[in-house]
């Protein structure tokens, strides 16, 4: 009994611990988005996305006022977004985005992370021509029919739409610069978002074998526990 019971504690922290996380990850987006944008959400599609992100990730609202306070205060002057660039084992590429009030900081942690896990920080440019930067949207269909909602997200400016079955959502894709064009087009039409976000999305894709896949899952699931880490990207099919 003694035994399911720190099996069953284990997982409830390991839950909270990941919950935190995300909440501090959407917290530094909103900071970061009134920061660049204002604090008006109907002018600043960055913060519409992040504020939808918070919606869907249950996030409390006291929060979300939070960290938009800080933006419009002095708190977060010396935050700011710094990408990395790197490859992972067996040649996989990484992009990696970052809020620090520290890149030294932040750097030599992704370095140590590299080094140990059989991987290599790499300099500005030599990764990123690998990705595009683009828009995402995760459209759960609900009760409409898979072709009519298709069909709305090309007139609202996708250029791409994949079908992930196992969630019955489409996924949507928009250039960078119709981002908000689009974003705001959804909204409109009063469709419901998931996800609204620009990622950087790889133009190709390698596969790898169960052991490899591992190899590197180690390396990105470090990485990603790091405190200034916002999000990582990887061309793996």
């Amino acid at each position: 009994m003694g035994r399911i019971f720190e099996k069953r504690k284990a997982k409830m922290f390991a839950r909270y611990d990941r919950m935190a996380k995300t909440f501090t990850r959407i917290g530094r987006e909103i900071t970061i988005a009134v920061k660049l944008g204002g604090a008006d959400p109907a002018g600043n599609p960055r913060l519409r996305a992040a504020l939808q992100e918070a919606r869907a990730n249950n996030m409390p609202k006291d929060r979300v006022e939070a960290a938009i306070q800080r933006a419009l205060g002095r708190q977060a002057d010396n935050l700011q977004e710094v990408l990395y660039e790197g490859y992972a084992p067996h040649g996989v590429a990484l992009m990696i985005e970052t809020a620090t009030d520290n890149p030294t900081r932040t750097v030599a942690n992704l370095r140590s992370y590299f080094n140990k896990y059989g991987g290599s920080l790499a300099q500005s440019g030599a990764v990123e021509f690998l990705f595009q930067r683009r828009g995402v949207f995760k459209v759960p269909l609900g009760a409409m029919p898979r072709e009519e909602m298709e069909l709305l997200l090309i007139e609202a400016g996708a250029d791409d739409i994949e079908f992930d079955a196992d969630d019955n959502m489409l996924i949507a894709y928009s250039t960078f610069e119709d981002f908000g064009r689009m974003q705001r087009a959804l909204e409109e039409r009063g469709v419901e978002l998931q996800l609204a976000q620009l990622q950087w999305v790889p133009l190709s894709t390698v596969s790898l074998s169960d052991e490899q896949m591992d190899d590197v899952a180690r390396l990105i699931e470090h990485i990603e526990q790091d405190d200034d880490v916002q999000h990582v990207y990887h061309n793996i099919a």
